[in-house]
This record gives C-alpha cells, structure tokens and sequence, in this order.
C-alpha cells in the first residue's frame, strides 16, 4: 500500500473513531445530565436532538479545517480538498448515528428507566469501539476496549454529576 493511501486511510479511519467515541460520550453525558437535572422527556429529547445535528456539523466542519490545514502544513501547498472532505463526511455521519445510541431510549422508556439504558448501551458501544478500532491496529483489544469504556465512562460520570448538582423541580 503507498504511503498516500496509507494516510488516506487513517485519516477516515480516525475521523470515524473520533465520532463515534466523541458523539456517544457528549450525547450520553448531556442526556445523563439533563435526566439528572429532572426536566421532562420532550425537553430531553429536544436538547439530545439540538447537540446531536449542532456537534455533527460542527465536527465535521472541524475535521474538513484540521485535516485540510494539515495536509497544506505538511505539503507546503493548498490542500486538495477531497480527502478532507471525505473525512468530514465521515466525522458527521458516525457522530450523527451514535449520537442515536444513548438518546434513542428516552424516546421509548421514561426517564428513569431510559437513563441506565442510555448509559449502559453507550458503554456498550464503546466497549465494542475499543475493542474493533485495536483490531484494525492489531493493537491489544481488551486493553484498548476498556480504556475507551473507563474514559468515556469518566465523561459521562461528570454529566450525571453536574445534572444532579443542579436538579430542578419537575414542570
């Protein structure tokens, strides 16, 4: 494989990893907390949805600027902007489905049952991320899939905990 499509291919590789993990740790740590902070469902879901379409653009924004920056850093030229597109295409898609993984529930349980749901299936997801992303790297699996379910885990402990710091009354 040539050096270029070695870097094009861990460029969407990257961007792809970064979405998912990124999309259900911010997800699930705003839905936590907002479940925490005792707002009801509609509220939730409204909020879920509003960070999910809002961070997607904006990741893939992001990622079209870094990764364009970047080639025109190391090329010493204008960038091409396929490749970065591409990677942007793809930071925006896998944020934009995971962000589904934990908001998903509270569209059918309420609250207090969707919370752990959320979170379980979020750590679940995460685990199963860690743990193919070191496979394509043939790097140590269960090492990789729990250090990505115990980072991601701390985030979404801190949304919960901020949530329930500032619990408001029911409507």
């Amino acid at each position: 494989m040539s050096e270029w499509l070695k870097k094009e291919k861990a460029a969407y590789i990257r961007n792809f990893i970064f979405g998912v993990e990124d999309s259900l740790v911010s997800t699930v740590g705003l839905v936590s907390g907002i479940a925490a902070a005792g707002v009801d469902r509609s509220t939730l879901f409204v909020t879920g949805m509003i960070l999910i379409v809002v961070e997607a653009l904006s990741m893939g924004v992001g990622s079209l600027l870094a990764e364009s920056s970047a080639e025109e850093f190391t090329n010493k030229r204008s960038a091409s902007l396929r490749l970065a597109a591409i990677g942007a295409l793809i930071m925006f898609v896998s944020y934009f489905v995971a962000g589904f993984i934990p908001l998903l529930p509270y569209v059918f349980l309420q609250i207090k049952d969707a919370l752990p749901v959320s979170v379980i299936a979020s750590l679940l997801s995460l685990f199963l991320l860690g743990y193919v992303s070191a496979a394509m790297f043939n790097a140590p699996r269960t090492r990789s899939a729990w250090r990505m379910i115990i980072l991601g885990g701390l985030a979404i402990a801190a949304g919960s905990l901020i949530g329930r710091f500032f619990h408001l009354s029911p409507l």
